[in-house]
């Protein structure tokens, strides 16, 4: 089962918990004008934007902060130039990461990283090292009481999804980058709300990780996903949920 799914549908759970709103709202927002400034600030012709302002009413978040961030990124209000850059390593046990960032300074990012990732038993590594390891995907984790495997596969199914898979507390939905709206729309109209979905970079196999290695790897991401410029963390790693729970609790 995908590792990456399972932390993201953790992460979800700890960050409500943990009421970090405020890093939420930041991250979105930045994901807002990169989007506006790439594809333009009409939703109905960026699926990108499309998908970050949904991503921006799951969290509650203002209708003015959503239109100022999508005018930064069309340049129609000031605001700082970010710049979008990704960055590839590899964490304990030799597993592929890709590191999704929005930043001012990519040479100060560099530093960080390389301190963060040997703190914590990985290292950075040259481009195109790991990213081929991962394609882009969509990807929709729904709440296990939420529907039945057999009426969310039909769904899924239907409406152009490529995968369903039980992943521990959740049900894991991977999807073509185009066809996300479409089976997110098909869940809405079936009255089952998913957790997240997004379009995410997904590995086309993973390593497993067990003890020592498994809770360096968890400190690792969440080390990285702390940082204010990180806004995706990707990884190739399979490790129980019980123990990405354990590690979690344990920091």
């Amino acid at each position: 089962m995908s590792g990456h799914s399972k932390w993201a549908t953790i992460k979800h759970k700890k960050a409500a918990t943990d009421a970090k709103r405020g890093r939420v709202f930041t991250r979105i927002i930045r994901e807002i004008t990169i989007a506006a400034r790439i594809g333009g600030g009409d939703a109905n012709s960026n699926p990108r934007l499309r998908t970050a302002i949904a991503a921006a009413k799951n969290e509650n978040m203002p209708n003015d902060n959503i239109e100022r961030a999508i005018l930064r990124g069309t340049g129609q209000l000031e605001g700082e130039q970010y710049e979008e850059v990704t960055f590839e390593g590899y964490g304990p046990g030799g597993v592929g990461m890709l590191i999704q960032a929005v930043t001012t300074n990519r040479n100060r990012l560099v530093g960080e990283f390389r301190h963060l990732m040997s703190r914590n038993g990985g290292n950075l590594a040259e481009a195109g090292a790991v990213g081929w390891m991962f394609h882009r995907k969509g990807e929709i984790s729904v709440p296990k009481e939420a529907a039945s495997e057999d009426k969310l596969l039909d769904l899924v199914l239907d409406a152009g999804g490529e995968d369903l898979k039980d992943d521990g507390s959740s049900w894991y939905i991977v999807t073509p980058p185009e066809a996300l709206d479409k089976v997110k729309d098909a869940l809405t109209k079936a009255a089952i709300k998913p957790s997240s979905a997004e379009i995410a970079m997904v590995p086309q196999n993973y390593i497993k990780l067990t003890g020592p290695q498994a809770v360096q790897m968890v400190r690792l991401v969440e080390a990285l996903e702390e940082h204010d410029d990180v806004q995706h963390v990707y990884a190739n790693f399979d490790i129980d949920e019980s123990e990405i729970q354990a590690a979690v609790g344990a920091n």
